[in-house]
């Protein structure tokens, strides 16, 4: 099984972007779908090619394909406020 990588770039100002590689298909969106929950809402997601292969393809067929990167969206700055 190919490995499975997820990169997160955090700008100021909170945004986020996500990079997932090595993974084909509908995998990548399932992987990440409860860690984008927790960041806050999904600004943009780009597909990739990897995005449409079939899952059984085999990494070496891959290879030089384009990650996917997803861009999310900090929470609203109300509920970063701590509670005493």
């Amino acid at each position: 099984m190919a490995q499975q990588t997820i990169r997160f770039r955090i700008h100021s100002g909170g945004r986020v972007q996500e990079l997932v590689e090595g993974v084909q298909g509908e995998g990548c969106q399932q992987l990440t779908e409860r860690i984008e929950a927790r960041l806050g809402s999904v600004h943009q997601r780009q597909s990739t090619s990897e995005a449409f292969l079939p899952k059984a393809v085999t990494q070496e067929t891959a290879v030089g394909a384009v990650p996917a990167l997803t861009q999310v969206l900090p929470p609203s700055s109300a509920n970063d406020t701590p509670t005493a």
